[in-house]
């Protein structure tokens, strides 16, 4: 029997499990790095252990801490969450050899399946359907077989690193050294396995549970099928554009699968669907940050799914407490993944405090997120996920895109806006969306409301100054003794341009070509609600000392105030200078001062949040400046090389 369960992992997820472990009457136990010494799931546990500093390599990937962790609290159970140390063979193996209960799936299976060469042979054995493969030597592969495009990919780990795509044969090593490279990184193993790309699959993936008495169960399908870049967006639960015969090829395939290799505890089988033809892609050996939308959308005996309560029956040792013939489907159920990234400018990861947030009420939500927290680029981007359920897949999306509307964070850029355009989009709407499809329309979601959300800001600014009511003026209400109340003038960047506004109290703001009739419903604690033009609109507004920022219909508007700074406080950068895109660390340096350069040629490479960027040059010319160099921690916006278009050669300056 479990008594105490130790959670190896942070944020959203360790809330998650938290909740589960207290609803079954377990002790808890969080562990936590110095950078999250307040965060919420230290908070939610019953007892907290500091595991090491901020670096994920010195605390959360430390299995001698988290082994420490557990003796000094008497945990006899280990959860590892996802990511991390989640399907680390290592980890399994030392959680048991200490004598505790590892929440997963046995070392060996994880060995097993963990590595998509060694998986896609069990597959094979499990007379599983997979993807035609190439043999790779050394850095030429043998695709006269399959053909191109291929899909070059780390045989170890997941999650979209250490993969590309290759279209062209003369592009092949270049994208074998970028995947080895970061599959090295992120994985510690640059083993690759090549196979033929499927160009408009969609990806289906099917959640499994198994006990240590021979039951096996399938919990029905994901759809998966919105990325970008290999990494979810959306994902949904049933699938909603397979016939039955895909989805028992699916189903009796991933129950093959675990049998074929004596899988237990919890697990999703991962299938490329084209048509009526199903790929196998790979195995997670844990729990997948989508598993809400299957414990929304399917129901057991008629009752509701809780997929961390099973895994810790089945980690106890008990039997299903169901059989096949009792999962049903109950409706559908889409989840949002909020990620820290600026989604409108390449998916850059971002980094900041969330100085105001607010979650919607009317949708699931796991997130471990709150106002004033910070968000560093030491671990994974991802804030929280939105989850909505409805009898039909058309409800479940109408009610997604309602709790996006109703969710908020300010102060740090997210993707929000993009997850309310893409949920909210004839796209996705009518199921035309597939593996590739957000990567080639990059454009097909774009910021929304944008002349909305300044009327908004006008009016929050001009309105939110309190009365000084000590002075003979203080009222600031405009009134005039000759005429009507005088407009209280508000200028605000909207678009990249200067634009004033006048915003009469009586209701009504204006610029110079347009007007809005306007009436003040509430404004209370950061949120205003507001009729424009007989219309309500409603959004979370924080005003500061040098903008307005309006978090409105999904999409968060970010408005300068010009007025607010001193003369010469701002400057454009020149053409030539490059500079930091995100907060992260820069792995490369590829020039030096002095040296003369392509438009286009890359200059260097940083990453922030597991994600590399290469940094090109803006223009041909002479390398002036260099100011990177390779290990060093840098902000945003940090100038980090300068290239000068006016001079074709000639001596450089180096700065390190």
């Amino acid at each position: 029997m479990i008594s105490t369960l130790l959670v190896a992992n942070r944020g959203e997820i360790a809330l998650r499990v938290i909740r589960a472990a207290h609803a079954a009457g377990l002790r808890t136990v969080a562990v936590y790095s110095d950078a999250d010494r307040t965060a919420p799931h230290v908070r939610a546990a019953d007892t907290a252990v500091r595991i090491g500093p901020t670096p994920a390599s010195e605390s959360y990937l430390n299995i001698e801490a988290l082994l420490e962790a557990a003796r000094k609290t008497g945990a006899d159970a280990v959860h590892p969450g996802y990511g991390f140390l989640s399907e680390r063979a290592a980890f399994a193996r030392a959680v048991t050899e200490a004598g505790l209960t590892f929440v997963g799936p046995t070392a060996e299976v994880m060995e097993q399946m963990g590595r998509k060469d060694t998986a896609r042979d069990i597959a094979v054995a499990a007379g599983v359907p997979v993807v035609p493969s190439a043999e790779l030597r050394g850095s030429t592969v043998d695709a006269d077989a399959i053909g191109y495009p291929l899909l070059v990919k780390a045989a170890a780990g997941g999650g979209g690193k250490g993969m590309r795509i290759v279209r062209d044969p003369a592009d092949f090593a270049d994208a074998l050294a970028a995947a080895r490279r970061e599959a090295a990184s992120a994985f510690g193993d640059d083993t690759i396995l090549v196979e033929r790309y499927v160009e408009h699959g969609r990806h289906v993936e099917v959640q499994v549970l198994a006990d240590e008495h021979g039951n096996v169960v399938h919990l029905f399908e994901r759809d998966c099928s919105a990325q970008r870049r290999h990494q979810k967006v959306l994902e949904e639960a049933p699938a909603p554009t397979i016939s039955a015969d895909v989805r028992r090829v699916l189903t009796d395939s991933a129950v093959a699968l675990c049998r074929e290799v004596g899988y237990t505890n919890a697990g999703t089988v991962e299938f490329l669907v084209s048509g009526e033809e199903v790929f196998f892609l790979e195995m997670n050996t844990r729990l997948q940050v989508e598993h809400p939308v299957t414990e929304l959308a399917v129901s057991v005996a008629g009752r509701p799914l809780d997929l961390v309560r099973l895994q810790l029956l089945v980690a106890a040792g008990e039997p299903l407490p169901f059989k096949q013939d009792d999962v049903a489907l109950t409706g559908h159920a889409i989840e949002a993944r909020v990620y820290a990234e600026d989604a409108f400018n390449g998916f850059l990861p971002q980094a900041g405090v969330a100085e105001h947030v607010r979650w919607s009420p009317r949708a699931r939500v796991d997130a471990a997120l709150e106002s004033g927290q910070e968000v560093s680029t030491s671990y994974d981007p991802m804030l929280g996920k939105v989850i909505a359920h409805g009898a039909t897949r058309e409800a479940a999306r109408r009610s997604l895109v309602t709790a996006l509307d109703d969710t908020a964070i300010l102060g740090l850029t997210t993707n929000l806006g993009f997850l309310r355009g893409l949920a909210s989009s004839d796209a996705f709407r009518d199921n035309t969306i597939d593996t590739a499809w957000l990567d080639s329309h990059p454009d097909a979601i774009r910021p929304e409301g944008l002349e909305g959300a300044s009327v908004l800001a006008a009016w929050a600014l001009a309105t939110s100054q309190p009365a000084d009511l000590a002075h003979p003026f203080g009222a600031g209400d405009g009134w005039r003794l000759s005429g009507p109340a005088a407009p209280t003038p508000v200028e605000l960047v909207v678009d990249g341009e200067r634009t004033l506004f006048r915003v009469d109290p009586a209701g009504r703001v204006s610029t110079h070509d347009r007007s809005w009739r306007v009436h003040e419903i509430a404004a209370d604690a950061g949120l205003l609600r507001l009729e424009v033009d007989d219309l309500v609109h409603e959004a979370a507004v924080r005003v500061g000392p040098h903008r307005v920022d309006v978090a409105h219909r999904g999409n968060t508007h970010r408005f300068d105030r010009p007025d607010a700074f001193g003369p010469g406080s701002s400057h454009a950068v020149s053409d030539g200078t490059v500079v930091a895109p995100m907060p992260g660390t820069v792995l490369a340096v590829q020039v030096t001062a002095g040296q003369q350069v392509e438009e286009g040629a890359i200059l260097g490479v940083m990453e922030a949040m597991k994600m590399e960027l290469s940094l090109k040059a803006p223009v041909t010319g002479t390398v002036a400046t260099v100011a990177a160099a390779v290990g060093q921690q840098v902000a945003l916006g940090a100038t980090l090389f300068v290239v000068d278009p006016s001079h074709p050669g000639g001596p450089g300056e180096q700065e390190v």
